[in-house]
């Protein structure tokens, strides 16, 4: 063999042997998702864990936040994601209205915004909206009142009311009007009192004092959780059970018990489905940051459950594990 070709074959072989070794491939980067709730109960722990879940799937990573109805604190917390460039914010905004500029400000920094449980007044910022109607929250658990009222109350009730108003209150009006438009149907329904009462806590104190200084109320209707879970809490401690009785909107372990319950305060509750809501938001963002088409506006159906329909509420609370 002579020199040139002992060369060549040498050549030969490096050649073969660096096309062998693959480089090491560069590491990709984690899109990156802000997740912004604006209270701690389960439906907006639900909604984030159902952030993580849509994540996780897509290789995306979560930073989390609950800015606890905090209007500037909301504001601070997207401007410090702007600042940190996450890839997108997923958020149920404390406000329809006042949330809009700074997430504005998000979408002009190139962040993909998407909007949770409501979205926004201004259609342009959210690249998609996942909600439930807050009116259909409200009708369908006056649907359930005003069955029960026209067979178990003679078509009469005297009705207290614990909202949300002065933290939410376009959520709040919409589901409180929508519980007395269709609470209303076929019957004689009079509101007695009508205080806000969102956390548990409070909520209990605040229907206690409503049914004392109203001892004629046989309803109460809560506009959301810690409201529900006060009221039925609140007939409980005052001795009223199969006196007075408990409509509600969310859904949770605690509430469903509270459906199974042999007292029979709690009649009916309207549930969301927000571990699913969060899954979808997720997703959506990672098809917004991969070119893809969303839908603007995904509407996300009620889930009625009444104590009249034990397997429904065992359904739902096999889709809580």
């Amino acid at each position: 063999m002579t020199t040139t070709t002992k060369r060549t074959l040498l050549k030969a072989t490096i050649a073969a042997l660096t096309i062998g070794l693959a480089l090491p491939a560069l590491a990709q980067e984690k899109p990156v998702i802000a997740s912004i709730v604006f209270q701690g109960d389960s439906f907006m722990k639900s909604l984030q864990q159902g952030v993580k879940d849509g994540a996780a799937a897509g290789g995306a990573e979560v930073l989390e936040i609950n800015i606890d109805g905090d209007q500037a604190k909301e504001t601070e917390a997207i401007d410090t994601y702007i600042a940190r460039k996450v890839d997108a914010i997923v958020i149920a905004p404390l406000s329809a209205t006042n949330s809009a500029a700074a997430l504005k400000r998000a979408k002009d920094a190139g962040i993909a915004v998407i909007a949770l449980n409501g979205g926004l007044q201004d259609g342009s910022i959210a690249a998609a909206t996942f909600s439930t109607s807050n009116t259909d929250l409200g009708k369908t658990s006056g649907a359930a009142a005003a069955k029960f009222i026209t067979e178990k109350l003679g078509g009469k009730a005297k009705v207290g009311i614990l909202a949300f108003s002065s933290l939410l209150p376009e959520q709040s009006g919409e589901r409180t009007g929508g519980f007395k438009g269709a609470a209303a149907q076929g019957n004689q329904i009079d509101i007695e009192a009508a205080q806000d009462a969102w956390l548990p806590e409070k909520a209990v104190t605040v229907a206690t004092d409503i049914m004392t200084a109203n001892p004629e109320i046989n309803v109460i209707f809560a506009a959301n959780e810690g409201g529900t879970i006060g009221a039925m809490q609140a007939v409980r401690n005052a001795g009223k059970a199969g006196q007075v009785f408990v409509f509600g909107i969310d859904g949770s372990e605690q509430l469903a018990k509270g459906l199974t319950a042999g007292d029979d305060v709690l009649q009916a509750v309207t549930a969301q489905s927000p571990r699913e809501m969060g899954k979808m938001g997720a997703e959506a963002a990672l098809k917004v940051l991969k070119g893809e088409a969303v839908e603007a506006k995904t509407v996300v159906p009620t889930l009625p459950l009444n104590r009249n329909d034990p397997a429904g509420i065992e359904a739902f609370l096999a889709s809580l594990k």
